[in-house]
């Protein structure tokens, strides 16, 4: 990893995709999550301002408790960082890991493609999601004739 790598910018970038993977929220909801929305103990993140305009709160799983808990209450937000900064580090960790074609939004993606994984219904994924319509939703999803083939036995 080239020296830049370790600079001081670049602490976040790997609790940040951790977290998106995690809880599935978008790049300016994580930037603008503030510690006084995040209640570890209740495993609830509150985002009072979201692209479609209505608040939600965000389950929390215990892998993203962790996270969080790793990360430290320094500051006021979670992530104290710019937008610039958040694309600098994530431009330099694609170009070390020589990852081409692989945007911050594939996060979210993934996100939302594992819920449905686990088994969670589809208005249970809008609520974390904060997806308003399950034809927006169902973009994320890649349902399997084989998977749907274990479930019925």
């Amino acid at each position: 990893m080239k020296k830049e790598a370790y600079s001081s910018n670049y602490w976040f970038i790997g609790p940040f995709i951790e977290l998106a993977v995690e809880t599935g929220m978008r790049r300016g909801e994580l930037l603008g999550l503030l510690w006084t929305n995040v209640d570890l103990k209740k495993q609830l993140a509150f985002l009072p301002i979201t692209k479609n305009g209505r608040p939600r709160k965000v389950p929390l799983s215990p892998s993203a408790v962790e996270i969080l808990s790793r990360l430290g209450r320094t500051r006021e937000r979670v992530f104290p960082i710019s937008e610039y900064a958040l694309r600098r580090a994530w431009l330099g960790l694609l170009k070390t890991c020589k990852i081409t074609g692989l945007r911050l939004h594939d996060l979210r993606h993934e996100s939302i493609s594992r819920f449905f994984e686990k088994g969670l219904s589809l208005p249970e994924v809008a609520v974390i999601s904060g997806h308003r319509s399950f034809s927006m939703l169902f973009r994320y999803t890649h349902i399997r004739a084989e998977d749907i083939a274990q479930k019925l036995g």
